[in-house]
């Protein structure tokens, strides 16, 4: 481990390689790629750090200058696939990790860590962000809040990024009632179920496309819900049909 942060995106990857978490490296791609646009004096919130592997490529590929806000509670609760409660006794040793993680790699200094659920950080964060990566909470409503509440405080321009995107019910469910056909959020694409979005005005038209773009999203949906069904069904090894790696949850 360096005690200098990653200054490429191959070093970055190296960094991260043995940091427990769920990013493939499309998805660090995207948001390293995000986090370089940030002018200096500019803001990066993540929503769901967990062990730090995204924290870690967004800091690392940030100007200096640039505020970096982590807001994970630890608390034990929606840790990973099929971790929604009960792991309280996870999340000391959640924490530490983190911090560990964040200090190898060279970004302690980079980031505020807020130990908060989401919606009790609100009022810690004032000002616009230029990067919000939400991967948080993927039960529903948490999920919509998330993208409401923080979605608005995304400035005029700026990317809003969200994991396990047509991967997640809840995540997915919290798209198509906020996102799908509203007004401020252009659907710019995704890797795998990281989705990324652009703050931009839009008019009916452009709105009725921007809708359009993202239900052609579904039928991937459906198949990442097979995937899962089949995984806790203990037919993980039918998934191969649907061209699916057996042992991973899809993300």
């Amino acid at each position: 481990m360096t005690s200098s942060p990653a200054t490429t995106f191959e070093d970055v990857l190296a960094e991260v390689a043995d940091v427990e978490g769920w990013m493939t490296d499309d998805q660090a791609r995207k948001l390293w790629n995000a986090a370089r646009s940030v002018p200096e004096n500019g803001r990066i919130v993540e929503i769901g750090s967990f062990r730090g592997r995204s924290l870690i490529v967004l800091a690392s590929a940030a100007t200096r200058g640039v505020e970096i806000v982590s807001i994970d509670p630890h608390a034990g609760n929606d840790r990973g696939p099929q971790e929604i409660e009960g792991f309280v006794d996870q999340a000391v040793e959640d924490h530490d990790v983190f911090n560990r993680n964040l200090s190898e790699a060279g970004v302690a200094d980079r980031v505020t860590h807020l130990r908060k659920f989401s919606d009790d950080a609100l009022g810690d964060v004032t000002g616009p962000i230029d990067v919000l990566y939400i991967d948080g909470a993927h039960r529903f409503a948490p999920a919509r809040s998330d993208i409401v509440k923080w979605g608005a405080k995304v400035a005029d321009g700026g990317d809003l990024l969200i994991h396990d995107s047509f991967s997640s019910v809840g995540v997915t469910l919290a798209l198509v009632t906020t996102l799908f056909f509203g007004s401020d959020f252009r659907y710019v694409g995704r890797a795998q179920s990281m989705t990324h979005y652009r703050r931009h005005r839009m008019g009916p038209r452009e709105r009725l496309r921007n809708g359009l773009r993202q239900l052609a999203e579904l039928p991937w949906f459906a198949r990442n819900v097979l995937i899962k069904v089949l995984i806790v069904a203990k037919l993980g090894s039918l998934t191969r049909f649907l061209g699916h790696d057996e042992p991973t949850w899809p993300y």
